[in-house]
């Protein structure tokens, strides 16, 4: 029988996240009694800290469970303009300023509101996966532009200025990047600013979301602190999943001119309208509370990747930098292409070496391909320390066993 129900053309030009397909993957093969570590997803194993949970229960013990304005409640918005201020020397107006529930609804909303069929965005690859998928829902055009291992993933420039059109509308930044890691200096945003300055119609979105996980000596900046000129042109975006351990809070947030705050808030007022009321509250205590904790955390977190950079370049067919931000590894693996696994896979690609590695070496990761470079995968080390050492471990002994 024939499914009277038509998928919309919209629907039809983009494909379910792969790295939730992923980690979905993993929770089956897990939950059917299969010996699984999953680094797949972005998503630190740290608890949200007590004071926000706190802050929560406060919250609702007040009676804050009703809707609220749908850019933000004032308390919150206040909240975000301190941090704007006191972190990336930003200064933002209440109307300058807006949340919606993630980080990917403050793109969605920012792009459905501003973009039109025949628009352009430029895109970094690797880039994260929602990013192409976004821009397609609006009927607007990802311009993807392949970065090289020798720039470390970063947007040169040159490339920046060759992918320019009459139609560009946006550029995406993200730093510190996923899935790469790599952090853009100052000195390189000023250089892209440059490039940027000379076209007025581009807007900039910069996914500054990893800020507070960074290492070594490379200082967080974000594009409209270091070219103040592009200030009115620029939406900063940023959110608690990451750096507060409040990925199911669903907070996002960001800073940007008003007539684009506008579009956004419009657009949510049909869709999403506000955000988690309770978890507005929570994200109050996150930005304006003590924040000690993120010492030890990126503590963690590099000794995890010291431990993942290392395993991963003792294995056999495998190489990776050193991240600089974030908690990801972005590992080439040209060295196992068209090598046989032990239950007789040959694998032809980054796609067929994740897939072998979860169903025989059970290891979940996520394929280059979904991150729009091949061949590489992504290994989350925001995880506890033993599954990460265990899962590198796996995963040399699996590119051992290739023949």
């Amino acid at each position: 029988m024939t499914d009277p129900i038509m998928q919309s053309s919209a629907l039809q030009r983009i494909a379910p996240s792969p790295t939730i397909a992923a980690t979905q993957k993993a929770r089956m093969l897990k939950a059917r009694g299969a010996d699984i570590i999953s680094l797949t997803a972005g998503e630190p194993d740290f608890d949200t800290p007590t004071n926000i949970k706190d802050a929560a229960i406060e919250a609702i013990k007040r009676g804050e469970t009703k809707y609220t304005p749908i850019d933000g409640i004032p308390d919150l918005k206040e909240a975000i303009a301190k941090k704007f201020a006191r972190d990336n020397d930003l200064q933002y107006a209440s109307n300058e300023i807006t949340v919606a529930p993630g980080g990917k609804a403050v793109i969605f909303s920012a792009f459905l509101g501003t973009l039109n069929p025949g628009d352009e965005v430029i895109i970094p690859a690797p880039y994260w996966v929602s990013y192409p998928d976004i821009v397609k829902l609006t009927g607007a055009t990802p311009i993807i532009i392949p970065t090289k291992k020798k720039d470390e993933f970063l947007l040169t420039p040159d490339a920046l200025a060759a992918a320019i059109s009459p139609r560009t509308r946006w550029i995406i930044l993200n730093n510190p990047g996923n899935p790469t890691g790599s952090m853009y200096s100052r000195e390189w945003l000023e250089a892209l600013g440059d490039i940027l300055l000379e076209h007025q119609q581009i807007m900039i979105l910069t996914d500054d979301i990893y800020e507070k996980i960074v290492y070594g000596s490379v200082n967080f900046s974000t594009i409209a602190q270091v070219q103040p000129k592009l200030f009115r042109r620029t939406l900063t975006m940023n959110g608690a999943s990451k750096c507060f351990a409040m990925t199911g809070w669903r907070i996002g947030y960001a800073g940007g001119p008003q007539s684009v705050i506008k579009a956004m808030t419009k657009v949510m007022s049909q869709s999403t309208t506000n955000a988690c009321s309770i978890s507005q509250w929570a994200c109050v205590e996150a930005l304006n509370g003590n924040q000690a904790f993120l010492d030890d955390w990126t503590v963690a977190f590099r000794g995890r990747r010291d431990v993942a950079v290392s395993i991963i370049n003792d294995t056999p067919g495998l190489t990776c930098a050193t991240p600089k931000g974030a908690f990801y590894v972005f590992a080439h693996c040209a060295g196992v292409i068209n090598k046989t696994s032990p239950r007789g896979r040959v694998i032809k690609s980054d796609v067929d070496f994740t897939d072998a590695l979860m169903e025989e070496a059970g290891v979940g990761v996520v394929s280059g391909a979904a991150f729009g470079m091949s061949p590489y995968f992504r290994l989350s080390y925001a995880a506890a320390d033993e599954d990460v050492e265990n899962a590198c471990l796996r995963i040399k002994n699996f590119c051992t066993s290739l023949t």
